[in-house]
């Protein structure tokens, strides 16, 4: 039985490995890189920024211009990851470019900003998805940005 139970938790362990690794390739928990684009895209909601694979990028409501609150709140970093990238963020057709900045966050990583309010994306998202923009969560409200630096509810 104690066998049983030891294969058991190292086949869990090595999914979880291969997801987290599937995570890392494509999906919103992707969300470092060397360059990171913003990018316009039209959705059912308006023209909102997004990253260059599709998904919505969000600000949160709690947030300070140059500040990363949701850090701050436990659990709140792994059901929305900071944006991150270790060069400079570059602006998408449509996207203004001198609205883009970084600020530093916890472990030394650089989130990326949009007109000095940090970018988020949410870990439930598919490429494309809007449904989680107005959703309150963290004691704030997630909403997604437009090329104006506007929020769009």
């Amino acid at each position: 039985m104690k066998r049983t139970y030891t294969l058991f938790a190292v086949v869990l362990a090595v999914a979880a490995s291969a997801t987290a690794a599937a995570s890392a390739h494509g999906g919103p928990a992707a969300h470092a890189s060397k360059t990171t684009e913003v990018v316009l895209r039209h959705t059912s909601i308006g023209t909102i920024l997004t990253t260059s694979s599709g998904f919505t990028l969000y600000e949160f409501t709690r947030d300070r211009v140059g500040e990363d609150s949701c850090v701050k709140v436990s659990g709140c970093a792994q059901a929305w990851p900071a944006l991150e990238t270790s060069g400079k963020a570059t602006a998408g057709s449509g996207v203004k470019a001198s609205s883009l900045s970084s600020i530093r966050i916890s472990g030394g990583a650089r989130q990326v900003t949009y007109d000095g309010r940090a970018l988020y994306t949410y870990s439930g998202d598919s490429r494309g998805s809007t449904a989680y923009v107005g959703v309150s969560a963290f004691g704030g409200s997630w909403y997604a940005v437009n090329a104006a630096g506007h929020w769009v509810k």
